[in-house]
């Protein structure tokens, strides 16, 4: 059941709507941004990272009192789901991406990474278990439109030309990844605020 209403949500107009009017809004009110209501957004495959990369990365980010989004962690039942996501990126001042070998098949991934793209985050990525030159749309076209399919090729593009942190499981360090990440997100937030300050 659940299945078949995310199918019927992939395909509806609404979403891509909505998503076009979170963007102009973004855009149009550009001297006034979005109240930050997160420091950072969390975007990953929940089948490959949520239970180690994903989690490590969103609690190590809250014991240094660092707002982060994770849905599993920030969504509550009754949450419309595109809604919550669209405005926790929107009004995120940064993303962190963590590409992993299932990413690419999942239409809420690139969906989010699309919307982070657009939307000129600053963006960290965290290749966990996969090389950059291995992203690419994995989506059936019998799920999304041409145009979609498009659209989440462009982001992967704009993600690999992005330095990022890599990481293998079968050899690297868990914690030590969560750790440089937790770094290079406070350097980054430290950059952002003095940006905005010098505005």
């Amino acid at each position: 059941m659940i299945s078949r209403v995310f199918d019927f949500m992939k395909q509806s107009k609404t979403i891509q709507l909505n998503n076009k009017l979170f963007l102009d809004l973004l855009s149009s009110s550009s001297s006034t941004k979005p109240k930050a209501l997160h420091d950072v957004f969390i975007n990953h495959r929940g089948s490959d990272t949520k239970r180690n990369i994903a989690t490590l990365l969103y609690d190590n980010l809250k014991a240094r009192k660092i707002r982060p989004f994770l849905d599993s962690k920030n969504m509550k039942p009754g949450d419309k789901l595109f809604d919550h996501i669209n405005r926790a990126i929107l009004t995120s001042k940064v993303a962190v991406t963590v590409f992993s070998p299932n990413y690419c098949d999942s239409y809420f991934c690139l969906h989010e990474l699309a919307l982070i793209m657009e939307s000129k985050k600053r963006v960290i990525p965290i290749f966990c278990d996969i090389k950059p030159s291995q992203l690419d749309v994995m989506i059936e076209r019998v799920t999304c439109s041409d145009d979609e399919i498009q659209r989440f090729r462009w982001a992967l593009q704009e993600a690999k030309d992005i330095v990022g942190l890599t990481f293998d499981s079968y050899n690297g360090n868990l914690s030590e990844v969560v750790t440089i990440a937790s770094d290079v997100i406070v350097e980054r937030l430290v950059e952002l605020e003095a940006e905005d300050g010098n505005v």
